[in-house]
């Protein structure tokens, strides 16, 4: 048996963390409860099955298996992924921070990458080429600053920030394991924050993600940054999710503002509404992160509505609130804010318009529609962020002013007439 360096687990320490972690209805919670209680995770694993029957009134829990730990040990090791728990070195010290924080993490790449003051980018998937644009150039710019930029590797808006900043690393949260990143098409992107970023999951290596999964991701986004910016947003968009995730963890929270004709910028105007900082450029965030550092969040932007009904974000037995069997349920935002969660077969739903690495090809014309919006974007922008040529570009544009759906502007910028 391997013996544990100062902070970090043993080998046989860590079968017993991920069985404890990985059994039926433990999570974060519950997690810190049995090890408060028991001492360790090896004695709160002796101590389960009787002590969960006794408060579930003979309720019996599955509790993972030797057996299930070591393949998920090994599985890690293939794919370079290592494990760090809250007493680590290598865990994020503002993950650490949060309530909810998970008690052990797999991460694969640069481990350092965390320990720098983190910023969430996060919007829609079926963004603009205005949209694409800013995010892009935000994530630069705060790069510059020396911030990591963290996101979800979702299509749209992440996956630009994770682009732009691949050389100077960035963190990819997951919503299931490392040997299932979603969507698949960005496997190519993954390997590329691996080399000097970093790829996290709370999720078992071989997890596939459900619909329920992105919301739980998402926590640990805004947990990994001090603030979070949402870029385009509808107002159903899981991004809204992301945002009220910060404001209760006492992060900052900021939000472009779009054009009010455009139903991709009804989220992040309510955002502004509400009280979220309004950004319109980088400088925007680097100045409230320096004027604020260390300061609690200024306010609640988020209404205290019962959550009642609400679909659970982490199914949780609280094993200690007596012995009526009472479960707890961490709960996530409410509905008005929350997208609605797909069975686990048609979770590739929540990305309908593929883009990127593997995605399919899609004809010209439906790629530049759909990438414009009331917000006059640079043609030489436009072809970019399309992954078209020029002539591509310039000849559906033709054919759209042919057609009447599209407004030229000045300095080579089109938009949606």
């Amino acid at each position: 048996m391997t013996e544990a360096s100062p902070g970090r687990l043993s080998e046989e320490q860590l079968v017993d963390w991920l069985r404890l972690i990985r059994s039926e209805n433990v999570g974060p919670r519950t997690f810190r409860q049995l090890i408060n209680r028991f001492g360790g995770a090896g004695a709160a694993l002796d101590a389960l099955p009787s002590f969960a029957a006794r408060s579930l009134r003979g309720r019996v829990i599955r509790i993972a298996t030797r057996e299930e730990a070591l393949r998920e040990i090994e599985a890690a090791r293939a794919l370079g992924v290592r494990f760090a728990t809250t007493g680590d070195p290598d865990y994020p010290s503002l993950l650490r921070e949060i309530a909810d924080a998970p008690p052990l993490i797999a991460m694969r790449g640069v481990s350092w990458t965390a320990q720098r003051d983190g910023v969430a980018i996060v919007g829609s998937r079926n963004a603009s080429a205005a949209g694409l644009a800013f995010a892009e150039r935000l994530a630069r710019s705060l790069a510059l600053e020396n911030y990591v930029i963290v996101s979800g590797l979702a299509r749209g808006i992440d996956a630009v920030a994770h682009r732009a900043t691949l050389e100077t690393g960035t963190i990819a949260v997951l919503a299931g394991g490392h040997a299932r990143p979603y969507p698949a098409e960005h496997a190519r992107l993954v390997e590329e924050i691996a080399e000097r970023g970093l790829i996290v999951s709370e999720m078992p290596i071989e997890w596939e993600p459900r619909g329920r999964d992105f919301p739980r991701r998402n926590r640990i986004i805004s947990g990994l940054s001090r603030a979070t910016i949402v870029v385009e947003a509808a107002r159903r968009s899981g991004s809204l999710i992301t945002a009220r995730f910060a404001n209760e963890q006492g992060r900052e929270v900021f939000a472009v503002p779009g054009s009010p004709l455009d139903p991709r910028a009804e989220g992040v105007n309510d955002l502004i509404r509400q009280g979220a900082t309004l950004c319109a450029r980088p400088e925007d965030v680097i100045s409230v992160l320096a004027e604020n550092a260390g300061t609690p969040p200024r306010k609640n932007l988020f209404d205290d509505d019962s959550l009642e009904g609400q679909d659970t974000l982490i199914d949780e037995l609280d094993l200690f609130a007596g012995l009526d069997g009472a479960a707890f349920e961490e709960r996530a935002a409410p509905k008005r804010f929350s997208p609605p969660s797909p069975p686990a077969d048609c979770v590739a739903d929540l990305d309908a318009r593929p883009r990127g690495d593997d995605a399919p090809q899609r004809d010209a014309h439906e790629v530049v529609l759909s990438l414009l919006g009331p917000a006059p974007i640079a043609i030489d922008d436009l072809i970019r962020v399309a992954g078209l040529t020029a002539r591509e570009v310039q000849g559906v544009l033709v054919e759209l002013d042919i057609e009447g759906r599209v407004q030229r502007h000045g300095a080579g910028s089109v938009s949606l007439a």
